[in-house]
């Protein structure tokens, strides 16, 4: 096994926490361009929109997939495909010349990018030790946030500066100079054993976390989480770059960093779940949230910022705790459990920007405040059902 303080720990924890940067940097390039392209392309928000939801809805569709595809071939295997798909995707991305086939080559993205989210943390799993793994894991989900925000602000800035075809042909060439650096730093698997499991075990599995409500409330509550959370930064985008603020996009992209606050409030949710309830928390990020999409009906660029401070804050604080909580209570086959929460994660994201973004076409930001609060009223009414699953499944112990 792999232990902290050795080289090898060192290589093999670079590997995989630059593998991340790479992949976030690629999902969420082409967010902050949502706007230019809309007007490029003569369409609206709502259809310039599938190009950021065909990538994350074809990464939920396709985690699970490639997570079984591991159990077979090995979990490096299944990285360094993933890796070397994402270049080669965004060379083809650039000879896009409609939206059609820009969405289609997004959507084989997502595909791309799916193999590593999906067993990076199962080859950590194996390879490193015990004390290890949790550093390692800390500073590959590090990587995942500073990768989505490196992706965006050089998307916007680039993007404007030189259009959004040389932007994804420079990220092209750097996720392959990037790609080389980890295949060559991360190690063949020592601990790895191959499980040729049979299909429907898996999806019996599957079925399995979704029938038991303490399970797929979570998931659900991390669903209904990311799709306002990812998607009010989306619409905040277009708002800013409009009257009256007419910001450049490469300054509008900016917002992006706000991002930061919730590396924060992620790593403070673990002293909240130490003290006191998860689900608490989870309520109370969500509280945090939606005071910042409230804030945001000022119109003030100081008040949008702390707006989405807030709404990063909140954010990540109920998602970490979402997250830990899937893993925690999956009795059986907790990798499936934590693919599955990550599938309702991508998937609200797909879909929750086409709501939010229409209530922006049809009435502003205070039609999306209406909208958006609807959506955490859902989300707190599963923060309710799961407080009572949870009292449920803790009465027949203690009548035993």
């Amino acid at each position: 096994m792999i232990e902290t303080n050795t080289l090898a720990y060192k290589k093999t924890s670079f590997a995989l926490a630059l593998g991340s940067f790479i992949v976030f940097c690629n999902l969420y390039l082409f967010q902050p361009m949502l706007p230019l392209m809309a007007t490029e392309f003569s369409v609206s928000a709502t259809q310039i929109n599938w190009v950021l939801a065909a990538a994350t809805l074809m990464l939920a569709v396709c985690l699970i997939p490639w997570a079984i595809a591991s159990e077979i071939v090995g979990r490096r295997m299944i990285m360094v495909i993933s890796l070397l798909l994402m270049p080669i995707v965004g060379v083809v991305m650039v000879f896009a010349h409609d939206l059609f086939a820009l969405t289609l080559a997004r959507g084989v993205m997502g595909i791309s990018v799916a193999g590593y989210i999906a067993v990076a943390v199962a080859y950590m799993a194996e390879e490193f030790s015990p004390k290890a793994l949790v550093l390692a894991v800390g500073g590959y989900i590090s990587a995942n946030s500073l990768g989505g925000i490196a992706g965006r602000l050089y998307g916007g800035i680039i993007g404007e500066q030189l259009g959004w075809h040389w932007a994804v042909l420079g990220m092209a060439v750097m996720s392959f100079i990037g790609a080389v650096v980890v295949i060559r730093l991360l190690p063949s698997q020592q601990h790895f054993i191959h499980h040729h499991r049979r299909l429907r075990i898996h999806a019996y599995q599957v079925i399995a976390h979704i029938k038991q409500p303490i399970l797929w409330l979570a998931m659900l509550i991390g669903g209904v989480n990311f799709a306002l959370f990812v998607n009010l930064y989306s619409v905040t985008g277009f708002r800013l770059v409009a009257a009256p603020f007419n910001l450049p996009l490469s300054w509008a992209s900016l917002i992006f960093l706000c991002y930061l606050s919730g590396t924060i409030t992620s790593r403070l949710s673990g002293r909240w779940a130490s003290r006191y309830s998860p689900l608490s928390g989870m309520i109370l990020g969500g509280v945090l949230s939606l005071s910042g999409l409230w804030l945001g009906l000022i119109e003030s660029r100081v008040t949008i910022l702390i707006s989405l401070l807030l709404l990063s804050s909140g954010a990540f604080f109920t998602h970490s705790l979402a997250y830990a909580w899937v893993s925690q209570h999956a009795k059986v086959a907790k990798a499936t459990a934590t693919a599955l929460y990550l599938v309702h994660y991508y998937v609200g994201s797909s879909l929750g920007g086409f709501f939010l973004i229409y209530c922006w076409l049809h009435g502003g930001w205070n039609t999306v405040v209406i909208g958006g609060t609807l959506l955490y009223m859902v989300m707190f009414v599963f923060c309710g059902l799961l407080i009572k699953a949870k009292q449920q499944s803790v009465l027949p112990l203690q009548l035993n």
